[in-house]
């Protein structure tokens, strides 16, 4: 999901993260920051029975989920202390400047016990670490220390929910890895579309959707609308399909279709293309079909 091996790690939309949980967010472009935590922040904001907490030295307005509510909103919002920015310099920086986990969580902590007595039923954490990586007293070090302080403080918590966020091109990606490793959940966006049958997940890196489950008549005109708009001004868009179990020929058809319609230069790559799918495409022949263009090889 995120460039890293996903081994025994929860993958969760965002939209279904609960009290526990101590999320992951390796994120590639401000895009799917915009989307993961912009969703994370905004659904607490709009449910009045939640508390937002984010670490950050960005204004309210600036920040993901924030910049959707208008002014008056935003204003009540952190009138009723539901949404609190906490700079750096009060969470988690000491006297000199440096880095201290432990001030953090104990921070943390105290925005958590004081919702009770704001009649909050559920408290929403997050912050970026980027900086922390290359920052003085900082490293991957003092990261690893904060994460496990924090996943103590947040998995047994009944009212507490956090996303931890790295910018993926931080650091090298054996460092990320031991990183995410603290973690149990690794979040992704909310789902494009969801049926039970066929889901649509938003993918940022590359560009594109990854298309799960089965695609058949039914669902060709959801899948059609949500492969449109994220190819909408793209010269590449990718479709990672090591998920999908069924494609009806119309799905094929619907395909090849979009892949003619598409501006001049631009085309649609199809990842890990299961084998059947990949043998009718064989038999038209690649060359008939411009448009469409094969991309990484599905794994073993």
């Amino acid at each position: 999901m995120n460039g890293l091996d996903v081994g025994w790690f929860t993958e969760r939309p965002v939209g279904e993260l609960r009290p526990g949980d101590h999320a992951w967010l390796a994120y590639a472009t401000r895009e799917e920051r915009e989307h993961v935590i912009g969703d994370f922040v905004h659904d607490g904001l709009r449910n009045t029975e939640e508390k937002v907490v984010y670490v950050a030295d960005s204004p309210p307005e600036r920040l993901p989920g924030v910049r959707r509510l208008d002014d008056v909103t935003l204003r009540d919002r952190v009138r009723r202390r539901q949404l609190r920015v906490l700079s750096r310099a009060q969470t988690c920086l000491d006297r000199a400047g440096r880095f201290d986990p432990s001030r953090m969580v104990d921070v943390l902590a105290h925005e958590v016990d004081a919702a009770f007595d704001q009649e909050f039923r559920a408290v929403r954490v997050t912050t970026d670490f980027s900086w922390l990586l290359t920052a003085p007293g900082g490293g991957l070090t003092r990261m690893l220390s904060c994460e496990h302080l924090v996943a103590e403080a947040v998995s047994p918590s009944t009212t507490t929910m956090a996303i931890c966020q790295v910018r993926r091109g931080a650091r090298p990606p054996d460092e990320l890895a031991a990183l995410r490793d603290t973690h149990e959940v690794l979040v992704e966006a909310n789902p494009e579309f969801d049926d039970g049958v066929l889901k649509i997940v938003r993918t940022f890196d590359p560009p594109g959707l990854r298309v799960e489950g089965e695609l058949d008549a039914a669902r060709h005109a959801a899948f059609s609308d949500r492969l449109a708009r994220v190819s909408k001004g793209r010269l590449r868009t990718h479709l990672d399909l090591s998920r999908l179990r069924f494609v009806d020929l119309g799905g094929l058809s619907l395909l090849t279709r979009h892949a003619c319609d598409l501006p001049g230069g631009s085309v649609l790559v199809l990842d890990e293309l299961p084998p059947e799918v990949e043998d009718v495409i064989e038999m038209v022949g690649w060359h008939r079909l411009p448009g469409l263009v094969r991309g990484r090889p599905r794994e073993a």
